[in-house]
């Protein structure tokens, strides 16, 4: 091949590429933008403005230059802040429309958020029901519980009850006394009621029964039955032993005495209770107590009966707290006809309360931002518009919604931070505006 031969193809392969570079030039980089990079993968960077991710498929977004002036909103594709742009977004009064306002939509493609694992909800208006939780205690109601004390000096002559654990029926014997005190007291009765009987007057019997009289209430105070004393009166029989006899169906909760063992005034003989009402001890926090009041119905639940509920009444909530745990007891009472809740045995106590309706998104829904809560709107074809709205109380999974949603619209329910990465990005692509390149002439209408 020939010097010239040679030359003559150097210049064509010039010429074509000068064409091809005037081709390309509307896709020649701006000047204020350092390099383009992926939002999902930094480490990813290149000069094409039309390039795509290499590892997730993403258009690439530019990083501007820091002495570009361009605002820091658009100068990192770094998801922290990304809020910043959502400061003047307008919000809705009262669920009404946005007029006159710009929304703030951005667009992410349905597979994308599909990859990306985003879900709905819609956002409802359903009825409120707050519950609150605690661990009790069942203990015996000190108002049915029994507790039989010698008040004469004798001698245990016989037990009907040996060990705690025992039913007894009303009326049913405990144990047998015996004291020649008692005996003494019911030989004068039965001698004042047979000189009351042969009294002649009106004026002899006075005195006889005022002596009865006192001699019946020593009797009573020696846990001599009214029953007893009318027995007594009918067969004119003293007996040598005191029987005493169960007030109440009960169960024998301990019986400390031995027979033929000696008692005095004051000693304990046997202890009964009733276990047909019992109480339950519960523990709530102090945020949780202007939520009960006394009649309240609870709902008791117990491991002992998997699937079986009893229901108590708030009959006491006691106003002073537990310094250490911020608690205060609240004591419940329940019918336990059928001594099923027993003394010392853990229970739960749960309280739901109807707070009325109200629109409702879940949880998951809410990404909070400080002091303001944005949530994810649903336009359809991907197209999502961040809003700022306000939150009332909690509900188990469920945030109370007072203002920025209307009935039916959908929220994003997960994926949310993926969705706010997005976002900056579409904010950082919208401010982005880059000036033409002295090559290109300005478009016209």
């Amino acid at each position: 091949m020939t010097q010239r031969t040679t030359l003559f193809i150097a210049l064509v392969a010039l010429l074509f590429g000068v064409a091809s570079c005037g081709k390309k030039a509307g896709s020649k980089k701006p000047s204020n933008v350092d390099y383009y990079t992926c939002t999902m993968h930094p480490s990813v960077k290149s000069q094409d403005p039309k390039g795509k991710c290499p590892i997730c498929g993403m258009d690439l977004v530019p990083v501007m230059k820091k002495d570009s002036g361009s605002s820091p909103s658009a100068s990192s594709p770094a998801t922290s802040g990304s809020m910043q742009g959502m400061a003047g977004m307008p919000r809705m009064k009262g669920g009404g429309e946005m007029k006159g306002a710009q929304t703030r939509e951005f667009v992410v493609p349905v597979e994308r958020q599909q990859q990306i694992g985003v879900t709905y909800a819609a956002v409802e208006r359903k009825p409120l029901r707050r519950t609150i939780r605690s661990v009790g205690m069942v203990v015996p109601d000190k108002g049915r519980n029994w507790q039989f004390v010698s008040r004469v000096d004798g001698y245990v002559q016989k037990l009907d009850v040996k060990s705690p654990g025992e039913i007894v029926e009303k009326g049913a014997p405990l144990l047998s006394i015996y004291s020649p005190d008692l005996l003494t007291s019911e030989r004068e009765f039965v001698e004042l009621l047979r000189m009351r009987d042969q009294a002649k007057s009106k004026e002899a019997r006075e005195t006889p029964e005022r002596l009865i009289q006192s001699t019946r209430r020593r009797l009573q105070l020696w846990n001599v039955t009214d029953a007893q004393i009318a027995e007594l009166g009918k067969t004119r029989n003293p007996q040598e032993n005191l029987t005493l006899l169960s007030p109440f169906r009960g169960i024998v909760q301990s019986v400390p005495v031995e027979q033929g063992k000696g008692v005095g005034i004051g000693n304990m003989l046997v202890e009964v209770a009733d276990l047909s009402v019992v109480w339950v001890w519960a523990e709530f926090y102090e945020n949780e107590l202007p939520m009960l009041q006394l009649g309240q119905k609870i709902d008791i639940t117990t491991k002992s009966y998997p699937g079986e509920k009893f229901e108590g009444t708030v009959s006491l909530i006691n106003p002073f707290l537990e310094e250490a745990k911020r608690t205060a007891k609240v004591r419940i009472d329940i019918p336990n006809p059928d001594f099923k809740l027993r003394p010392a045995m853990y229970v739960n106590a749960e309280l739901a309360m109807d707070m009325g309706e109200g629109l409702t998104i879940p949880v998951s829904a809410v990404m909070p931002t400080g002091t303001r809560s944005v949530v994810f709107i649903n336009k359809g074809e991907g197209k999502l518009e961040p809003r700022i709205v306000q939150l009332g109380s909690k509900y188990g999974d469920s945030y109370e919604v007072r203002d920025g949603l209307r009935e039916g619209e959908q929220v994003v329910a997960s994926a949310n931070f993926l969705i706010d990465a997005e976002s900056k990005v579409q904010q950082a692509l919208n401010e982005f505006e880059p000036s033409p390149s002295p090559n290109e002439s300005p478009l016209t209408p």
